[in-house]
C-alpha cells in the first residue's frame, strides 16, 4: 500500500464522517492529506498529521478527531492497525501483503514508475546554458547543463512536454571581441585588451583559415573570422554538450530578435498595454510599478535597443509559440537581474513566478588535491566541460552537479568522484544497479524467471523487516519524483537513489533475506517472491538514474 493510496483511504474516511455529520469541515474535506514515513521505527509504517491540521476545524479536540479518523481507517483493506500518538498524530501499519503488493506494481509498470500527472497538460520552455558563443563552456554553466536536463526529464515523467532551449547570444559586443581575437591569433599579433585568449582561440583562427585560406585577404577580415569563427565555437559547444548528454530542441538566436522585428512588436504589444513610455528621447518600460526597483530603458536615445529588449522580444516569441510555463536558468551574477524580468512578465498581463520563472545557480569549484583547479590547459582562463568530463567522466560529473541544491555553493572532489569505491555516490548507486543485475542472472541460472516469479506472486511472503524497509522506501519514488518537479530540485532524486541503495544493501545482506535457494534447497515461493522485489529495486534505481542523465550500468 502506498502513500499515495492510504492519501486517498483517509480522504475516503473523511468524506463519509462528514456526509454521516460526524465532523463539520467549513472549507469541505480536502483532496489529498499528507502521508510520510515516520521519522523513528516502532511508530507504523507511515504517519499523518491530518487531525492537527483540520481539528479544531471540525471543532474537534485534534486526538478527538484522530478518533473518529482511526476507528474508520483499521477498517480499510490492507491496514493492519493505526494507533494515536501525542496531541494526534495517526501512525499507520500497513499489512504485509497489502505492502508487498508494491513490487509487483513497480515491476508491470517498469520504466514508467515514478510518472504522474503534477504538470499534465503543460507546455514548459526550458532555457539552459545558453553560454555566449565566445569559449568553451566554463563549469558554473556545466552546472546548468546536468541539473537543467534532468529537470527536463523530470517535468516530462510528471506529464509536461517540455522544449530544452539554448539561447544563442550572436548578437552584440562580446562576438566582435571574440572575432577580434580570432583576427590577432591568424595575425600572429597579442590579442586585443579586451579580448579573449587561451589556446581554443589560435585553434579556431587556424581552422578559419583552413576553411577560407583567403581570409586575411578579404574585405573585411573580421567579418569573415565572425561568420565562419563563431559557428566552428558554437559547434565545439553543441558536441561538447552532447557529448555530456545534453541535446536541446530549440538553438534560438539572439540576432533573429533583431532582425525580424520581434523588438519593435514586442515594444507595440507593451505599449497597447500602457506600460511603455518616452523620455529623454528614449523609449522606457514603466517596471516600478511591478516591483522593480525603477523602471528601464528599452531603446536608447540612439536608437539602438538596450539589452532588455532583446528579453521583451525573446519572452513575448516563446508565450506566441505556446508554452504556459517559461523557465530560465541563470548564474549567479544574474541575481540582481531578477526582479526587472519578473516586472517585464507581469507588464505583459502574465504571472510572475508562473508563466515566468527564472533559477539561480550557485558557484562551482573543482578540487584536486585539495586545491582549487583554476586553469583549463585550452581555455587558459577557466574550467570547462571538457575538463571536468576528463577527469571524472560524463556519469560522475553529471550525478555530481545534480547533486546538490542549486542554490548552494558546491566544492567537488576531483579524486572522490573518480573512486571506483561506495564512497563515491554515483558509484554506490550504480554498483547497487549492477548487484541487481548480478541476482537476476543467478536466479536465472537456476530456473528462476521473472514472469513466472510475477504469476506465483504472494506479497504477503515479503514480512521481515528489511523487506518492509525496502518496499516503503520503493514506493516513496513517486512523490520524490513529484516534489522534484514542483519544487525544481533533481537533487531529491539524487539523494533519494542513495537512501534507496542503503536499504537495498541491508536487505540483500541480511541472512534472512536471501533471494537464492542455498545448496540442494527448491525453489520455493519466498524465493520467487524476492525475485520480484529485487526486479522492483532494480527498475527504480533505473528510473532514477535515467531522470538524472546518468546511466545504470549491468556490470561494474
Amino acid at each position: 500500500m502506498t502513500p499515495e493510496q492510504l492519501s486517498t483511504a483517509i480522504v475516503d474516511v473523511l468524506t463519509t464522517l462528514s456526509t454521516e455529520g460526524a465532523i463539520t469541515l467549513p472549507d469541505g474535506v480536502p483532496t489529498t492529506v499528507t502521508v510520510e514515513r515516520p521519522r523513528q521505527k516502532g511508530h507504523g509504517d507511515y504517519a499523518t498529521n491530518v487531525a492537527l491540521q483540520l481539528g479544531k476545524k471540525a471543532g474537534l479536540n485534534p486526538r478527538a478527531f484522530a478518533e473518529l479518523v482511526q476507528q474508520r481507517l483499521e477498517q480499510v483493506d490492507g491496514v493492519a492497525a493505526v494507533e494515536i500518538a501525542g496531541p494526534g498524530f495517526l501512525n499507520i501499519t500497513v499489512a504485509a501483503g497489502a505492502q508487498g503488493v508494491v513490487a509487483a506494481r513497480i515491476v508491470e509498470a517498469g520504466a514508467a514508475y515514478g510518472a504522474n500527472d503534477a504538470f499534465a497538460g503543460e507546455k514548459v520552455n526550458l532555457e539552459f546554458v545558453s553560454a555566449n558563443p565566445t569559449g568553451p563552456i566554463h563549469i558554473g554553466g556545466v552546472r546548468w547543463a546536468a541539473v537543467g536536463d534532468a529537470l527536463g526529464r523530470i517535468f516530462e515523467m510528471s506529464g509536461a512536454s517540455v522544449t530544452r532551449e539554448y539561447y544563442f547570444n550572436d548578437h552584440g559586443s562580446q562576438i566582435d571581441r571574440f572575432s577580434s581575437s580570432l583576427l590577432a591569433a591568424a595575425r600572429h599579433e597579442p590579442a586585443p585588451e579586451d579580448g579573449y585568449g587561451g589556446q581554443y582561440i589560435h585553434d579556431i583562427a587556424a581552422a578559419v583559415l583552413t576553411e577560407r585560406p583567403d581570409a586575411l585577404e578579404a574585405e573585411d577580415p573580421q567579418e569573415v573570422f565572425r561568420a565562419v569563427g563563431v559557428d566552428m565555437m558554437f559547434g565545439e559547444i553543441k558536441k561538447s554538450l552532447h557529448d555530456f548528454g545534453v541535446d536541446f530542441d530549440v538553438f534560438f538566436h539572439e540576432d533573429e530578435l533583431h532582425k525580424s522585428g520581434a523588438v519593435e512588436r514586442a515594444v507595440a504589444r507593451l505599449r497597447e498595454l500602457g506600460n511603455i513610455y518616452e523620455k529623454d528621447g528614449a523609449t522606457w518600460l514603466a517596471t516600478e510599478k511591478f516591483g522593480d526597483d525603477k523602471d528601464r530603458v528599452v531603446i536608447k536615445s540612439d536608437g539602438q535597443g538596450a539589452y532588455l529588449s532583446g528579453d521583451l522580444a525573446y519572452y513575448l516569441d516563446k508565450r506566441e509559440r505556446g508554452f504556459d510555463r517559461c523557465l530560465i536558468m541563470l548564474g549567479a551574477d544574474h541575481h540582481g537581474y531578477v526582479a526587472r524580468m519578473m516586472a517585464m512578465c507581469a507588464a505583459f498581463g502574465d504571472e510572475p513566478g508562473v508563466n515566468l520563472e527564472i533559477l539561480i545557480g550557485q558557484m562551482v569549484n573543482l578540487l584536486r588535491d585539495g586545491q582549487p583547479m583554476r586553469m583549463s590547459k585550452r581555455a587558459g582562463t577557466v574550467v570547462t566541460i571538457d575538463d571536468l568530463v576528463g577527469a571524472i567522466g560524463v556519469d560522475a560529473g553529471r550525478y555530481a552537479l545534480a547533486r546538490y541544491s542549486s542554490d548552494v555553493n558546491i566544492d567537488l572532489d576531483l579524486e572522490l568522484w573518480a573512486r571506483a569505491t561506495n564512497d563515491n555516490p554515483v558509484y554506490y548507486v550504480q554498483y547497487a544497479h549492477a548487484r541487481t543485475c548480478r541476482m537476476v542472472e543467478n536466479a536465472a541460472d537456476l530456473g528462476m524467471e521473472l514472469a513466472g516469479a510475477v504469476a506465483s506472486f504472494d506479497p504477503a511472503l515479503l514480512s521481515h523487516e528489511r523487506e518492509g524497509d525496502l518496499l516503503r522506501a520503493l514506493a516513496e519514488f513517486p512523490r520524490v519524483v513529484t516534489a522534484a518537479a514542483e519544487l525544481r530540485a533533481p537533487h531529491r532524486v539524487a539523494r533519494y537513489l542513495e537512501d534507496l541503495a542503503a536499504v537495498f544493501n541491508k536487505w540483500y545482506d541480511t541472512r534472512e533475506c536471501r533471494m537464492l535457494p542455498q545448496g540442494d534447497e527448491p525453489v520455493a515461493p519466498i524465493n520467487q517472491a524476492r525475485l520480484v522485489l529485487t526486479v522492483a529495486a532494480q527498475t527504480v534505481l533505473a528510473n532514477g538514474l535515467g531522470l538524472l542523465g546518468v546511466s545504470a550500468p549491468e556490470r561494474m
